[in-house]
């Protein structure tokens, strides 16, 4: 099954201008595992809105987007929430500069609409293009993007709003501090409201697929992917249940004629037939290796070059199950240096194998260091791990999940690694530190800017132990 088809698919009423909705609210992500009861929903239009707001309130205020975040990030129990989603304005295009100010409500798809007539394509976001920048900005995304990582690398400015209602422009010359932490910052610090991007030329883009062993791949990436000129796009699929081959998936940038003349990937749910494919792949008798050695290599023995544009233009909601009432599907992450990927990739096997956990895929990415971000992910060179996985939502399966998880953070963080914090809760304080060590240095600057931990989330309520944090959780 192509990668598209199995990567999962991670805001008063005072104000005239504010869509309200009606109080005590449940707010809850896209796998339906984590409702929050909120004391009302607000959908601001500007950035004075928003300070105003933030002035007028004095308790928890939280912060969303397309809600992809899966384990509580957006929202803490009887905040004021800030749907930032009708936020969603082009601001700005640079057609000279390669430059595009946007509102953090828009998707990314919707840049992509304004920015393909134009022959422009984002340096670096997310494989779907649901999500919205500020959500985006807030995790400090990656995608597959040769030789860059974290979305940070695109960024040149953004524009927030503090605790106390102030509007800072921010940047890497101009209040780098908030700059450093507000990316990757889980609302921690205030709402994004605008962000300046960089963009690049839309080009033809033809694939190259090769098989390869878990052995084998580290080398073959060193030597034929990382340092490629043309390389534009790449992951590797790492197949269940036995994990011990991958398909490395490469886009590199090509003159060659387009097979798929469309500029932009369909919008639009699954048909039958796919929610069909997602079943059997997930629960259905020799699913997963009918994938591996039937239908993958056929889909990938077919000559493919498309618009770049394309192929980061999906649509998440084209792998949205029919119902996530009794099942549903999640992401994790794990990041280890480049020199133990075939160590931690070993021991991931043996981990999801002995806990029989439902893993339809495991992506593997790559990413340069982020030496910028207080909270990076990504302090050195690493391989990314990107488990879509699929679970039962009863206590029981749900603490089953939790417990192959706990062990997944635990060999990351033996392997020189980190976990990424978009998913479920389940790292201890202390491994967050471990994976984190850049922590106290924002949580210093939250408590600066942030004194009265106006800004909060279920993630911040778990790790964040200034008083006022602790006093805010306590009622």
């Amino acid at each position: 099954m192509p990668y598209r088809s199995v990567a999962l698919f991670a805001v008063l009423t005072c104000v005239c201008l504010a869509t309200v909705a009606s109080a005590t609210q449940t707010v809850n992500d896209v796998t339906q595992l984590n409702p929050i009861v909120v004391e009302k929903v607000v959908s601001p239009h500007s950035a004075a809105e928003i300070a105003r707001l933030l002035r007028a309130h004095s308790g928890p205020v939280c912060i969303g987007g397309a809600r992809h975040s899966q384990g509580g990030q957006i929202a803490t129990r009887n905040c004021l929430f800030l749907d930032m989603r009708e936020m969603n304005r082009v601001l700005d295009l640079d057609l000279k500069n390669h430059r595009i100010r946007v509102e953090a409500g828009a998707s990314w798809r919707k840049i992509q609409e304004a920015i393909d007539p134009h022959g422009l394509s984002l340096r670096i976001m997310q494989t779907y293009a649901n999500f919205t920048v500020g959500g985006s900005l807030s995790v400090n995304a990656h995608g597959r993007y040769v030789g860059e990582g974290a979305i940070v690398r695109s960024v040149e400015a953004i524009t927030i709003v503090l605790a106390d209602g102030t509007i800072v422009s921010a940047s890497r010359s101009r209040h780098r501090d908030i700059f450093d932490a507000a990316i990757g910052g889980y609302g921690g610090i205030g709402v994004i409201v605008d962000a300046t991007l960089d963009l690049v030329p839309n080009t033809h883009i033809r694939r190259v697929a090769r098989r390869v062993s878990v052995s084998q791949y580290r080398d073959y990436f060193l030597a034929n992917v990382r340092n490629a000129p043309d390389a534009v796009f790449h992951n590797a699929d790492l197949y269940p249940p036995d994990f011990r081959t991958l398909t490395a998936v490469t886009w590199v940038k090509t003159d060659a004629p387009l097979t798929n003349r469309q500029r932009l990937a369909p919008l639009g749910e699954p048909s039958s037939f796919d929610r069909f494919l997602l079943e059997w792949l997930s629960r259905g008798p020799l699913g997963k290796q009918i994938r591996e050695y039937i239908y993958d290599p056929a889909q990938y023995s077919a000559a493919n070059v498309e618009w770049r544009n394309y192929e980061a233009s999906y649509d998440a909601a084209s792998l949205e199950p029919a119902s996530r009432e009794k099942y549903t599907y999640g992401l994790q992450e794990y990041f280890v240096p480049v020199k133990n990927f075939e160590a931690f990739a070993v021991a991931l096997a043996r981990i999801l194998r002995t806990s029989h956990a439902n893993v339809l895929n495991v992506s593997i990415r790559h990413a340069r260091p982020d030496r910028e971000t207080l909270l990076s992910w990504s302090p050195q060179e690493v391989f990314a791990f990107v488990l879509y996985f699929g679970q039962g939502v009863s206590p029981a399966e749900r603490e089953q999940v939790h417990a192959w998880t706990a062990q997944l953070i635990a060999e990351s963080l033996r392997d020189g690694g980190t976990y990424y914090l978009p998913y479920q809760i389940v790292a201890t304080r202390e491994q967050f530190l471990r994976a984190y060590p850049r922590a106290p240095e924002f949580f210093a600057l939250k408590a600066r800017v942030d004194p009265t931990c106006k800004f909060r989330n279920e993630l911040w309520d778990r790790y964040d132990d200034m008083p006022a944090c602790k006093s805010r959780v306590a009622h």
